[in-house]
């Protein structure tokens, strides 16, 4: 009975060393893998999370500065074919909204 124990105890200890040995490699070959991955990725050119996000803020703000911009050609357009005014007078010559007419 004693020696039986002792066997159990000796397997025991065998696959432990074995089950240490094996996490040993596994952290090797993931760090090999991970470098690799990293030498194929830096291979490709690609753009960096923090590069990708300015040119979507600069993207961003341009489509808001549009915008805008066209708001104020529509509004400029509104009052170029508004009532009142006189397309054949041409700009400056007189109309509603001309500069130096006289409104009030």
């Amino acid at each position: 009975m004693q020696s039986q124990n002792r066997f159990f105890d000796d397997v025991a200890r065998v696959a432990s060393g074995a089950v240490g040995a094996i996490s040993g490699v596994r952290g090797e070959i993931e760090a090999r893998l991970r470098d690799q991955l990293e030498r194929v990725l830096a291979g490709m050119d690609l753009v960096s999370r923090e590069e990708f996000e300015a040119v979507k803020a600069m993207a961003a703000k341009a489509r808001d500065e549009q915008e805008v911009l066209r708001r104020q050609l529509e509004a400029l357009e509104a009052r170029l074919t508004g009532p009142g005014v006189n397309p054949a007078a041409g700009p400056g010559q007189g109309g509603k909204d001309a500069p130096g007419s006289s409104t009030s």
